[in-house]
This record gives structure tokens, C-alpha cells and sequence, in this order.
């Protein structure tokens, strides 16, 4: 299976809210998700969402995973999440410099919870309930803003908290 392309910022897609999944069961939503775990994983991402598949389709994919891009990661298997919904968050706020596979070249600090509870459907359609806390509720908080129309960048307090990436991986390398 090939990678899916990318939106990136300023595709129109971006910007909008994503319709539910009807039928998660249906062959064509089981392929999409499928070529979703392709695309994410070609571009070392550890979270996709639908509309940055050009699909607008409440459908996104959160995997943990220490990668180059979050060598700190936590290893966490790919989870797909049809119609998520959250319930609850809470914990201590964090901030975290985020990137974002459809805004290249650029991070900003985002100030998120670090815990998150969520109900979603299981690709078999089934309802499901998961809690999820620290960098893997960053993952689903980020991703969920793609489901509402939004990226990392209407996170950022700041434009003085943008990075480009080639500056925060020589920080970090130096760190």
C-alpha cells in the first residue's frame, strides 16, 4: 500500500469541521484507516487524522512510539478512533513543543492536559472508552483538533513560541 498525501496548511480541508463516520464497518472507511497506519508511519508521525488525507471524516490514528522526529516517546500500539468524542480532561497542563505532519518545517509550544477520557468506535464499529495521559493525550488532543477544523498553530500562545524545526533539532541536540 502507498502512502496517502499529506494536506498541507492552507488546503481548505484543514479548516473544516469533519463529518461522522456512518458505517465504520464499510470496506471503503476499513481501507482508508488502513492507508491512514501506511501514511503516518512513511512520514514518522505518531497520530494522523482523516482530514489531513483529504478525507473529512471524524477518523484519526494515535501511536506512540519513539520515532526521530519524539525520541522520547512512549511506545504505545496504534489505536484507530472512529467518531471520537471526549468526555473528561484534566491532570496538570503541560506545554510540549509540537510539530505537525501537514504544517512542515515549523513547531510551537502548546499547552494541552495531560489527561484525556474519550469514547470512540473500534474499527469492528464496537464502542469503546479509553484514558489516556501524557504524551499519548497530547497525540489524541492534537489529532481531535484536525477533527474540528483546527492545528497546532491555534494552540500557540505566541507567535514567539514558533520554532523552526531545523533550530529546535539542533537545540535538542545540544541539550
Amino acid at each position: 500500500m502507498t502512502p496517502m498525501a499529506i494536506a498541507q496548511l492552507g488546503e481548505p480541508i484543514l479548516r473544516q469541521r469533519a463529518q461522522p463516520v456512518t458505517d465504520p464497518t464499510d470496506p471503503a472507511i476499513q481501507t482508508l484507516w488502513q492507508r491512514m497506519l501506511v501514511t503516518m508511519e512513511a512520514a514518522g508521525g505518531v497520530g494522523i487524522a482523516a482530514p489531513q488525507v483529504f478525507e473529512s471524516l471524524r477518523l484519526m490514528i494515535i501511536a506512540s512510539r519513539p520515532n526521530a522526529r519524539y525520541p522520547d516517546a512512549p511506545q504505545m500500539a496504534p489505536v484507530v478512533l472512529i467518531n471520537p468524542e471526549i468526555i473528561a480532561t484534566g491532570g496538570e497542563p503541560c506545554t510540549f513543543v509540537e510539530g505537525c505532519l501537514s504544517v512542515p518545517g515549523i513547531r510551537g509550544q502548546v499547552t494541552r492536559p495531560s489527561e484525556v477520557e474519550i469514547r470512540y468506535l473500534d474499527i469492528q464499529g464496537q464502542p469503546q472508552q479509553l484514558n489516556l495521559t501524557g504524551f499519548p493525550a497530547r497525540i489524541f488532543l492534537h489529532e481531535y483538533d484536525h477533527l474540528e477544523g483546527r492545528t497546532f498553530l491555534d494552540q500557540v500562545a505566541s507567535p514567539a513560541d514558533l520554532i523552526a524545526q531545523s533550530v529546535w533539532e539542533k537545540q535538542c541536540q545540544s541539550a
